[in-house]
């Protein structure tokens, strides 16, 4: 016969997520800092589209920043599920500085630590570990739409020791407060997209600047912006990885970007469903409290039941990711699985977030609720990192063999 009652020191939850204690322990403990740390700042943020400038150098001395960057260039020697663990945590309590993280730390940083050379991870990765340094990634172009790499029109030529960058760069998360950008340009226009190298400019780089910071619907605080390149001098010690071999690097990135956005979604829907039973339990009408009417339950279960098939699925694939080898990105099982995962997470993060203002009624259809602020925030997620129609491009091409 059957004992399904529960052992005790086991924890259910932590049982079906598969979660190890030192990776229950991360999450609470990333939780526990930023629903100290980010969630007093997350109002102003999204009032005023304001930048707490005391907020990196903080995660940097809680050890936050360089999960997986080695000791040696000032990390923690960790992996990509364990970035993805904080960003679900984080985003629980401040997605837009949940976005600015993984810009900073995945976009950036570990991108840098793959594919740059070690005097460049040396000269950049500490101080950037240490929130000193705000990391962006320039890819997206004015016009460019989903064909970031074939409608490419930055370019960079050789002059001596530099390269002479050419072009502007649009909806770059970090942008206005950035130090260093990883930033794509041609440097062969005959060779289309694999003619494509990367760099590492600083913001002081002669010929580089900010052209307008811009406003967003959703997300507000985390920094977007429009960047120029007017004739900016790039140290050739400052290209990463082989001239015209950026594609490689692009594709690999956008693999991990996309595995570690997923969580983001994930923590979002966490908190739009606790946020629910909590106004669920205490908003009365014809005198006695919404739970205990039917469609109501309906509408939470539902949000239950799309939170965990969603944790489900984006646990598993940062999982593959931790055992993907760096050649691996942009094709594969893993191509596939991280396009899943993201096109899933945003989907059914909209879902939730959807019934989550129904729930609320009229208080959620207020400006400064917290519920109308995640709910601004969806549909950014259908839209960055591939769009869901190129997800499903991803999808299809891998099945299909396309």
């Amino acid at each position: 016969m059957n004992d399904f009652t529960e052992k005790p020191g086991i924890d259910v939850m932590q049982a079906f997520m598969g979660l190890s204690d030192d990776e229950q322990q991360i999450l609470d403990q990333a939780d526990r800092f930023a629903q100290a740390e980010f969630h007093p700042l997350a109002q102003r943020m999204d009032d005023e589209e304001w930048w707490p400038t005391e907020i990196f150098p903080k995660l940097g001395e809680t050890g936050y920043f360089g999960i997986t960057t080695p000791e040696r260039f000032g990390g923690s020697g960790m992996n990509v599920f364990t970035s993805g663990l904080i960003v679900q945590a984080f985003a629980r309590w401040n997605h837009a500085l949940a976005l600015a993280w993984i810009v900073h730390e995945n976009l950036c940083m570990n991108n840098i630590l793959r594919n740059a050379n070690d005097e460049q991870r040396a000269r950049y990765l500490p101080a950037m570990c240490r929130g000193e340094l705000i990391g962006a990634l320039g890819l997206t172009e004015p016009g460019a739409g989903s064909d970031a790499l074939g409608s490419m029109r930055t370019t960079a030529r050789r002059d001596g020791g530099h390269y002479v960058l050419n072009g502007s760069k649009i909806y770059i998360t970090n942008g206005p407060v950035a130090d260093v950008l990883l930033v794509y340009a041609k440097t062969d226009r005959d060779r289309g997209q694999h003619g494509i190298s990367a760099f590492i400019v600083e913001k002081d780089f002669p010929g580089f600047k900010v052209a307008q910071k811009l406003t967003k619907m959703g997300y507000r605080g985390s920094q977007t912006a429009e960047l120029v390149f007017e004739d900016c001098r790039v140290p050739v010690e400052n290209l990463v990885g082989e001239e015209n071999r950026g594609v490689k690097i692009v594709m690999s990135g956008l693999d991990l970007e996309r595995a570690v956005i997923a969580p983001l979604c994930l923590g979002i829907a966490e908190r739009a469903l606790q946020l629910s039973i909590d106004y669920a339990k205490q908003r009365k009408q014809f005198g006695k409290p919404i739970a205990e009417f039917q469609m109501v339950q309906s509408m939470i279960a539902d949000m239950y039941v799309w939170v965990e098939s969603m944790r489900t699925l984006v646990y598993q694939t940062l999982r593959a990711c931790n055992v993907v080898d760096e050649e691996a990105g942009g094709r594969g099982d893993i191509h596939k699985l991280t396009a899943a995962s993201v096109m899933y997470a945003a989907e059914t993060v909209n879902k939730v977030l959807n019934n989550a203002v129904q729930v609320h009624g009229g208080s959620g259809y207020i400006w400064e609720s917290e519920i109308n602020r995640l709910y601004r925030a969806n549909k950014l997620m259908e839209i960055g990192a591939g769009t869901t129609e190129v997800r499903k491009m991803i999808i299809a091409g891998e099945l299909l063999g396309a």
